[in-house]
C-alpha cells in the first residue's frame, strides 16, 4: 500500500482576515435582527442576494448555517428532532439539520461568535430551486413556523444549452420580486444600489476564480479543503466591498507561494479532483489523510459553484438570470461531463474523488454512470466514497480510508 507520512498544516495567513470578516457579518446580522429599523432576509445560496442587498436587507443564508451545523459536528444531534415531525431521514440533512437546530434552539453561532443567541429572525425568505426543491420546502416550513412571506424563483433543471427563453424566464421571476421586496423593506428599487452591488458582486467571482485558479500551478498552493473554508465570504458576503477586499488579500498571498514554489501539500505527487458535496465533519481529517498520501485534492466543482462569470451590472436581472442557469447542478449530465473533462485538463488532474452524498442527490452524480463514462474516455482512475454532507451516520471512516488508499495506490502504480 501507499506509504502514509505524518502532515504538517501549512498555514493560510489571511486567515485572520477570514475570521474577523466572518465574525463581523455574523454580528452584524444579529444587530439587524434586534433592530427596529432594519429588515432581514434569508436567502438560498445561489439566490438573488445581489437583488436583497441593493434593497438594504441584511441577509442571512441557511445553507450556510447548515454547512456550520456540520462542520461542528452538531447535526446529528439535531436530524433526529426534523425527522420526528415528518422530515424523512432521507432528505436533504442541511434542511433537517437547521430545522431541529431551530427546534433544540441551539446554534454553532452562538459557540462561535459569543452574545449572538440564535440566527437571525426573517422579516421574508427568498428561495432559488436552482439548487434543488427542498430548498422550497425548508423555507415554506420556516415561512409557516414564523408566520412570515415567502417569495422566490423556480430554475429549469437538466439544462442542456442554456437559451434566451430560459434566462428570460428565470429574469421575469426576478424581477417579480421587487414588488413585494419594496413593500416588506420599504425602500425603492434603486437601478444605481443595483448596478453598484451587481458589479461588486462581480468583482467577487472574479477574485474568487482567479483564487482557485491559482491551483493550475504544480505543487498547487491551495486545496479544496481550504476552499470550502475560505469560500465563506463568496458565500454570505457577494455583493460587498468586504468580500473584494478579503479576496484581494488572499490572492496575493497565494500568488507569493506560487512565486516562491510553496505547496499546500508538501512532497505533491497526485493531483485530486472532488466531486460532489464536502463531509463538512470530516474536512481536516480527511485533508490530513489525502495528504498524509501526497495526494494535493486541488478542484472542485462544489468551491466553483460561486464563480458568476455572467454578472453584468448593467443588466442585472438577465446577466443574474445567466449566473443561476449556468450553474453546474442546473445542467444536464452531457453539460457536466464536458465540464470536468475541462476542469480535468486545466488543473491536470490524476484521478477524481466521486462523494456520493445520502442526502444530496442533486449535487451527486456518481449515481448513473458518471464516474464509468469519464473514467472510460479521459482514461483517469475515479473512486466513489459513501457519506453525506452533514449526517455522518452515513459515512463509514474505516471503509472510505481503505478505498481512497487503493485508489491512490493505483495512481501510484500507474
Amino acid at each position: 500500500m501507499t506509504e502514509k507520512t505524518d502532515v504538517k498544516r501549512r498555514k493560510i495567513e489571511s486567515t485572520a482576515l477570514l475570521k474577523k470578516s466572518m465574525s463581523d457579518y455574523f454580528y452584524d446580522l444579529d444587530r439587524a435582527a434586534k433592530d427596529p429599523g432594519r429588515k432581514v432576509a434569508w436567502c438560498t445560496s445561489v439566490g438573488p442576494a445581489e437583488l436583497l442587498r441593493a434593497m438594504g436587507f441584511a441577509v442571512h443564508f441557511p445553507e450556510n448555517h447548515g454547512a456550520m451545523l456540520g462542520a461542528s459536528r452538531m447535526a446529528n444531534d439535531f436530524i433526529p428532532l426534523a425527522n420526528a415531525i415528518g422530515y424523512s431521514p432521507d432528505i436533504c440533512s442541511y434542511l433537517t439539520s437547521d430545522v431541529g437546530s431551530y427546534l433544540k434552539g441551539e446554534t454553532p453561532l452562538s459557540r462561535a461568535y459569543p452574545g449572538i443567541d440564535s440566527v437571525p429572525k426573517p422579516d421574508v425568505l427568498v428561495f432559488n430551486t436552482n439548487q434543488c426543491r427542498d430548498v422550497q420546502d425548508w423555507f415554506s416550513w420556516f415561512a409557516r413556523e414564523l408566520r412570515v412571506p415567502v417569495i422566490g424563483v423556480t430554475t429549469h433543471r437538466g439544462v442542456g444549452e442554456v437559451t434566451k427563453a430560459h434566462i428570460d424566464s428565470v429574469a421575469r421571476q426576478i424581477a417579480s420580486l421587487v414588488p413585494t421586496l419594496e413593500e416588506i423593506s420599504g425602500n425603492r428599487y434603486d437601478p444605481e444600489k443595483m448596478e453598484q452591488t451587481v458589479g461588486l458582486s462581480l468583482r467577487c467571482s472574479e477574485l474568487w476564480r482567479e483564487v482557485l485558479e491559482t491551483a493550475v500551478t504544480v505543487p498547487s498552493p491551495f486545496t479544496f479543503f481550504d476552499g470550502t473554508i475560505h469560500m465563506g465570504p463568496a458565500v454570505v458576503l457577494r455583493g460587498t466591498k468586504v468580500a473584494v477586499d478579503y479576496y484581494e488579500a488572499l490572492l496575493a498571498e497565494l500568488l507569493d507561494r506560487v512565486k516562491n514554489g510553496v505547496a499546500a501539500v508538501d512532497g505533491e505527487k497526485y493531483r485530486i479532483y472532488w466531486e460532489g458535496m464536502p463531509i463538512w465533519g470530516k474536512l481536516r481529517d480527511l485533508s490530513e489523510f489525502f495528504s498524509g498520501l501526497g495526494a494535493c485534492v486541488l478542484a472542485s466543482t462544489y468551491c466553483n459553484s460561486w464563480i458568476f462569470d455572467a454578472l453584468d451590472p448593467k443588466d442585472p436581472f438577465n446577466s443574474m438570470a445567466a449566473a443561476y442557469t449556468l450553474l453546474f447542478i442546473v445542467r444536464s449530465d452531457d453539460e457536466k461531463e464536458k465540464y470536468i473533462e475541462e476542469m480535468v485538463a486545466k488543473y491536470k488532474i490524476d484521478g477524481i474523488v466521486f462523494h456520493d452524498s445520502r442526502t444530496c442527490p442533486n449535487n451527486t452524480n456518481s449515481r448513473y454512470g458518471m464516474p464509468e463514462r469519464l473514467q472510460a474516455r479521459l482514461g483517469i482512475r475515479t473512486v466513489t466514497i459513501f457519506g453525506d454532507l452533514n449526517d455522518l451516520r452515513c459515512y463509514s471512516e474505516e471503509q472510505s480510508k481503505t478505498n481512497i488508499e487503493a485508489f491512490v495506490e493505483q495512481l501510484e502504480n500507474r
